[in-house]
Formats: structure tokens, C-alpha cells, sequence
């Protein structure tokens, strides 16, 4: 007996803060001004998706002590922009990267739960912490924190939000004209949190909203960010786009809920994605290989080349050979701000890797780059790149994926036009939204403040 067709979940993710977006491109618009954000929540909205997603950077990335300006470094605050979506939106859920190494648990809840008033419980959290302390510079505390005090941080940020959402359960206003009374419990909003990273009381300002919490978003790829994930969030990010490697993390990650008594429904792993379609196959096999070399112009790709030597490669031909220097290992670092430094850990090693693959290949440095870099997942025509999809999500790689197009604000609407469709007659994404809330699209219980809060804080 054959197991019935899991339901594949689709989001938008608006590029910026990363080097997929080509700015450059006569087609892309700002990213800054209202009209791309909206232009990109509507199309999403209208092809049925389940949310929108916007990373977040706190402090322009750095190459040589200058801002590195060759993809996009920075736009407006999150909350603004996910509040004034909410303005032009329905259904379509809106989810915000917000850091709990530089905020407070009080803020960003208040901040949260007033996104979810404010769209009728569409407001969602990715949770992530700040691995650098250059980035830490632009804050009045400074510094980093190491990362298992990082996630020890993270962790009873989160529980502590929950119990400001939880200080109110839902029944509490009356508003009774009549009588003069508002409020049915004068304790609504009391709250106590004491433990290593937050000791406070008061009272929460904000009733209980529509989700009774925000969806929880969790993007960490190491040990402790996959269990960080398993122990409370609602759903993981992934890199992982091959089938292979993402059905081994989805396997990891699925394994690891048991053991804080949830079930495997209650954690959607969803890999970021992006797409290139065309008419045929080969036609968009071509304008893949056209995108990439438009994300990686020569400049880029020298920059990048000094992420791993840690060197001044200015004077450098992007069309010659790789330098036959070898990297400069050193704790300080020409590149500041970028995550990607992160995954070059033997920089010499790998400068001889690509050395012998250039070599192998004929391939000039920006040559390697593309074709070291990352690749576009899914190519091919709309009907190629629909049943790629479908067959990931049915084998158990994923739960579905956020969309990135390479294009801002446009990039997504061929997706919406071309490939949804073909996604819905195969029936495994939906025609319609069937509720209004975030959870209802993601199949998410709403929690209950009451059974929630004492088994929560007991957890923790």
C-alpha cells in the first residue's frame, strides 16, 4: 500500500544580504523601496505560497576595510517592512530573521506579538544568534558570544518569549460596555523569568494574538543549531538541496524530536532554493550558466578568491590562473562580516584543491569560482522543475522550499506562473489557502498558554 502524497509547502524568499540576487541586471529593482517588497509579497500571495522570508544583516560586510558592495549588504528594518506587507496582504504569512544574541526577550515578543495582531496571525520568527564580533561592534554590548553560550542564549531567549506570550491566554479582556469592566483577570501580562542570561518581571503589554505565538523559524546547521531546532522550533531552513545530502538531514533532524516528545509532523524542514526556467531543458540549462557568470563578475570572483587567501588579490587577472602564493593564515581577517570565511577552516588545503581542479579543467579564476560556488537547484523547464520538486518532497528531502529568485522584485513571478499550476494538478500544493493563520498553512497546532507554559519552562 502506497503512502499518500505529502503536501508540499512553497515560500518566498526576497533576496538581499547574499550574492544571489544580480542587481546589476537591467530587469532587478531596488532594494529598499516599498513597491519591490510589495510587487514580490503579491506575486507570492497570488501563486498560494505559504510565507515570505527576509534575512536580516546588522552591519555592512567588509573586504579590505571597504564596504564590500558587489551583491547587496543591507535594507530596511524587518518589522517595518513586515508590518506595512501586512497592509497590502491577506494570507500570505510573514516571517522576520530576528538576532536574540543583541536583543531583549521583552522587545522582540512585544515586536512579534503586535506583528500578529496587526496581520491577523500571519507574524513568524526565525531565531538566530551572531557569530562575530565585528558585527557585535555595531551594539552597545559588543563583542560575541562563543557559540555554545550563543545557543544557551538562544534557548532561554526563546523560552522567556514564550512565557510573555503565554502570560496572556486569550480570555482575559471582557469589555463589557455595561459594566465598565475590561478585563475579566487583573493579573493578565504577569510575568517572572529568572535564569543565567535574563532575570525580569513586569507585565507583558500585548494580549495574546492571533497565533497564540509566532511560527518559530530556526536556520543553524551545526549539532547544537539542529537540536536547538528539534527542542522548540516549528521549522528548520536547510542548505541542503541534493537528495542525497538532504535526506540525510532531514533523517538527522527528524530523529532528534522524540526525545523532547514531539512528532516528527511538528518540524518542516525546508531547504532554501533557487530556480532558472526555460521554454526547454537546454534553454534554461543556457540562461543558468548565463546567471551564474552574471553573479559572478570578475571583481566578484577575485573577491572571493581573497575569502579564502585572506590577501590583497587586486592585482590579479580574473580570466588568468589562481596565484601561486599560498593563503595567509592569520587570526585576523581581510573579510569581515561574511559567514562564508567560516567554511574554509584549512585554507591551504583547499587553495591546493583548486589549484589541481583549475588545473584539470583549464579554468581561469573566475571559472572557478562558478563552477565552485553555488549552482542554481533547480533547472529546466516548468514541467522539469515541478516534478524535481514533487520528487524531493515525496522522497523525504525536504517538506518543500523557500524560493530565492535571482531577480528582485520580479524573479519570482514565472515561478508563480509556470510551475504552481502544474504543481496544483498533480495535487500536491494547494488551490486555495484553507485557513488564515501561518500555522493553519504550515499545519501547525495553535498553542494552548495554559498546558504550554508549565511544561516549557520545565523543559528548559
Amino acid at each position: 500500500m502506497s503512502k499518500p502524497l505529502k503536501q508540499i509547502h512553497l515560500a518566498a524568499h526576497f533576496p538581499g544580504v547574499n550574492n544571489t540576487t544580480v542587481w546589476s541586471d537591467p530587469a532587478a529593482g531596488s532594494h529598499i523601496e516599498f513597491s519591490s517588497f510589495a510587487h514580490f509579497a503579491r506575486t507570492a500571495e497570488r501563486a498560494k505560497f505559504d510565507f515570505l522570508f527576509l534575512a536580516e544583516g546588522l552591519r555592512l560586510r567588509e573586504q579590505g576595510g571597504k564596504v564590500y558592495d558587489l551583491d547587496v549588504v543591507g535594507r530596511p528594518d524587518t518589522f517595518t517592512v513586515l508590518a506595512a506587507l501586512a497592509a497590502v496582504t491577506d494570507r500570505l504569512g510573514l516571517t522576520g530573521t530576528i538576532n536574540s544574541t543583541f536583543n531583549e526577550p521583552y522587545e522582540v515578543a512585544r515586536q512579534f506579538a503586535s506583528l500578529d495582531h496587526l496581520s491577523g496571525g500571519r507574524a513568524a520568527w526565525n531565531v538566530v544568534t551572531s557569530w562575530d564580533a565585528f558585527t557585535g561592534e555595531n551594539f552597545r554590548r559588543g563583542g560575541f558570544l562563543p557559540q555554545d553560550e550563543r545557543y544557551s542564549r538562544a534557548k532561554e531567549f526563546l523560552a522567556t518569549a514564550h512565557e510573555l506570550f503565554d502570560s496572556w491566554h486569550g480570555d482575559e479582556i471582557l469589555a463589557d460596555q455595561a459594566t465598565g469592566t475590561f478585563l475579566r483577570d487583573a493579573k493578565a501580562g504577569a510575568f517572572t523569568h529568572q535564569g543565567q542570561h535574563f532575570d525580569i518581571h513586569g507585565r507583558f503589554n500585548v494580549p495574546r494574538s492571533p497565533q497564540g505565538r509566532p511560527v518559530i523559524f530556526q536556520a543553524g546547521d551545526s549539532d547544537e543549531g539542529r537540536e536547538f531546532a528539534a527542542s522548540g522550533a516549528d521549522a528548520i531552513f536547510s542548505r541542503y538541496s541534493t537528495l542525497k545530502e538532504g535526506q540525510a538531514f532531514y533523517t538527522d533532524v527528524k530523529s532528534r524530536l522524540a526525545r523532547y516528545g514531539r512528532r516528527p509532523d511538528q518540524l518542516l524542514i525546508l531547504p532554501a532554493a533557487t530556480f532558472v526556467l526555460g521554454d526547454t531543458d537546454q534553454e534554461a540549462a543556457e540562461l543558468a550558466r548565463e546567471v551564474r557568470r552574471q553573479q559572478v563578475s570578475g571583481a566578484t570572483a577575485i573577491k572571493h578568491l581573497e575569502f579564502v587567501w585572506n590577501r590583497d588579490l587586486s592585482a590579479y587577472d580574473p580570466e588568468g590562473p589562481l596565484p601561486d602564493i599560498d593563503p595567509l593564515v592569520a587570526e585576523e581577517h581581510i573579510s569581515k562580516g561574511r559567514a562564508q570565511v567560516r567554511m574554509y577552516r584549512d585554507p591551504v588545503a583547499i587553495a591546493r584543491e583548486w589549484r589541481q581542479l583549475a588545473e584539470a579543467n583549464k579554468w581561469s579564476i573566475r571559472d572557478l569560482v562558478i563552477n565552485t560556488g553555488s549552482r542554481q537547484t533547480f533547472v529546466g523547464s516548468a514541467a522539469t522543475v515541478a516534478r524535481t520538486i514533487n520528487d524531493f518532497v515525496q522522497a523525504d528531502a525536504s517538506d518543500g522550499f523557500i524560493l530565492v529568485p535571482h531577480i528582485t522584485p520580479g524573479g519570482l513571478d514565472t515561478f508563480a506562473d509556470q510551475v504552481v499550476p502544474l504543481l496544483q494538478e498533480q495535487g500536491v500544493f494547494r488551490t486555495d489557502y484553507e485557513g488564515t493563520t501561518l500555522r493553519d498553512h504550515l499545519g501547525l497546532a495553535h498553542p494552548d498558554a495554559r498546558s504550554a507554559g508549565s511544561s516549557e519552562r520545565a523543559a528548559s
